[in-house]
């Protein structure tokens, strides 16, 4: 199928004119994860991963991603005509580079409205240095050759409560245009999914895990225009947007309403809003970053309460699932598709469960070394009692949103693979120990994680932490705790995941993750700090510990932790149930 779609494509290049066409993983918002109406890389190279963009020449195909899917991204690719390229590596080169050595000089074509205008931009600019380039920035050929097309999503908008929220729109957009006021912007564009519904205090379900809808919103400081299509706008929302004085345009009628927009400068971030909207008001854009995530970063008090009582049910079914795993395993009755229905099940049991936060990875065995692995009816595969489980998983609930990782011993282990979880949980709890100054960014806590990895010639390639959305995306700026630079500060009130892990390539993987919220630990006459408060309950597999590795600080660590979380959950679970987490608890010997 893969091959039969590229050489349609080629006669679409060569129609057009164009030598190349770019295919990136985004859509017109900038998401991280997208409806299925623009899933083009997907529908040309068959790689379903949630990064990564496809490049097509006339005669050669590439595929870059990271290294999340370096395994999973082989697999897939084989036999549809893509070379995988694996990002960040010293051998890879960038896209202009191996266009240049692949084609010398040529038309290239991308579709404008789904690549961010920074990426536009820095592709023109390496391309002209690297060669004869001219960059088509207005070509869709998935308008004419994706016949099945899915179409955009259009599901219902609804409230997010105010009890949840924790903030009005009338003071968010308050804050927003006191930020612009500082910028000396006179409007702001927002293209990103998720900063709309924070700003409305709405929510949705166009975004498959993500509680958004597909929409825009531009903000005067006189109005604020919500583009999205009338059918999504219900009479409670409709009622309330008039309350807040917020209008609505249909959708597609947002790059004529800004071309006609008479005020200026307008705030666009050229990292989230696409080349040609970004290029609709051309002399008009105030080039900085968007004063939005920032603020929805740092939560308040009823956001930050929501947190906890959504990982406390999120704990009571995590304890549930695992109080009769190694029961069902023994007798032979799971597989990764059948925990992962379960589990599901198990936090669907709570009315405020709205779904997923994403797919979850239930990876047994070799399977764990996958990084985001998903499994599939072919892949799929059962549970014995060996080796490891990693379960990376979360929900979606009206109050909150959970990102959790467990690897589970199911019996028998070698000593590389307890040596590498003890390494790991290491990492992760050497982070959560961690006290440091008000405004470090998470490049310069990231170390901490891995130290003990390194010592042991051991390291992973993914971010250490992400933030965490309010019921609303699972992944969230502008921060992170990754090895490569990442200037965001860490500002107290913001959540984060703390997440390191190893993977041995056809063996095992291992993965430890806790959600976090950053809060004050001191003052001195040296300034603010910060220390972790853990919001993720759910026991740590103690099974697979090599305590000699451990120090007493880790050991005493993990034994309150434990403490804590028997204590906030054994009150929601039978006695069978508390008997269970009482054994998971119990603490190690110092």
């Amino acid at each position: 199928m893969i091959p039969q779609r590229l050489n349609a494509l080629r006669t679409w290049m060569q129609q057009q004119g164009i030598d190349a066409f770019i295919f990136p993983s985004t859509d017109p918002h900038n998401g991280e994860y997208v409806p299925d109406h623009w899933k083009g890389r997907e529908w040309i190279s068959g790689f379903d991963g949630s990064a990564g963009t496809a490049v097509v020449t006339t005669h050669d195909a590439a595929l870059w991603t990271d290294s999340r899917y370096f395994i999973a991204a082989a697999k897939q690719l084989e036999g549809t005509g893509f070379t995988l390229m694996r990002e960040r590596m010293p051998e890879t080169p960038s896209i202009a580079e191996w266009l240049a050595t692949t084609l010398g000089m040529g038309r290239v074509g991308l579709d404008g409205m789904v690549n961010s205008s920074s990426f536009v931009e820095n592709l023109r600019d390496e391309l002209q240095q690297l060669g004869m380039f001219v960059l088509v920035t207005d070509a869709n050929p998935l308008e004419t050759l994706w016949t099945d097309r899915p179409v955009v999503p259009n599901h219902p908008i609804v409230l997010q409560p105010l009890e949840y929220a924790g903030e009005t729109t009338t003071s968010k957009l308050a804050r927003i245009r006191k930020a612009m006021t500082d910028a000396h912007a006179q409007a702001l564009f927002v293209a990103a999914l998720d900063d709309i519904a924070w700003t409305l205090n709405l929510r949705g379900s166009d975004v498959h895990c993500n509680p958004v809808f597909v929409s825009y919103l531009l903000i005067t400081m006189d109005r604020v225009i919500l583009f999205a299509d009338d059918n999504k706008i219900t009479p409670e929302v409709a009622e309330y947007l008039q309350r807040e004085k917020v209008a609505v345009e249909p959708y597609d009628s947002v790059a004529q309403s800004l071309s006609l927009l008479d005020v200026k400068p307008i705030l666009m971030d050229p990292e989230k809003v696409n080349y040609t909207l970004y290029n609709i008001v051309k002399g008009k854009q105030l080039a900085a970053k968007s004063p939005i995530p920032a603020m929805k970063a740092v939560k308040n008090g009823a956001e930050i309460e929501g947190y906890r009582r959504a990982m406390t049910r999120d704990g009571v079914a995590m304890v549930k699932f695992l109080c009769q795993l190694q029961q069902r395993v023994d007798e032979g009755i799971e597989t990764e598709i059948s925990i992962d229905e379960r589990l599901t099940a198990l936090r669907a049991e709570s009315p405020l469960f709205r779904g997923n936060s994403f797919d979850t990875i239930a990876a047994y065995g070799a399977h764990g070394a996958i990084v985001h692995y998903e499994a599939t009816p072919e892949t799929d595969i059962p549970l014995q009692a060996k080796s490891f489980l990693l379960l990376d998983s979360g929900g979606q609930y009206l109050d909150g949103t959970t990102d959790i990782t467990r690897t589970i011993a199911l019996g028998e282990l070698t000593d590389r693979e307890r040596e590498v979880y003890t390494l790991v949980l290491k990492g992760h709890i050497q982070l959560q120990l961690l006290k440091f100054p008000s405004g470090a960014c998470g490049s310069q806590l990231d170390a901490v994680a891995r130290r003990d990895l390194w010592k042991a010639g051991l390291n992973f390639m993914h971010g250490t932490g992400h933030g965490v959305g309010a019921y609303l995306n699972v992944h969230e700026g502008p921060h992170q705790i990754r090895q490569e630079w990442w200037p965001a500060p860490l500002i107290a009130g913001m959540t984060v995941t703390d997440e390191p892990g190893i993977y041995i390539e056809n063996e095992f993987g291992v993965r430890i993750e806790n959600t976090l919220l950053i809060t004050p630990y001191m003052k001195t006459e040296m300034g603010e700090f910060l220390q972790f408060e853990t919001l993720t309950l759910c026991p740590i597999d103690q099974k697979p510990i090599i305590k000699s590795l451990m120090t007493d600080e880790e050991i005493q660590w993990l034994n309150d932790y434990h403490q804590t979380v028997f204590q906030r959950l054994s009150p929601y679970l039978t006695a069978e149930e508390t008997e269970w987490l009482r054994n998971a608890c119990q603490p190690l010997e110092i």
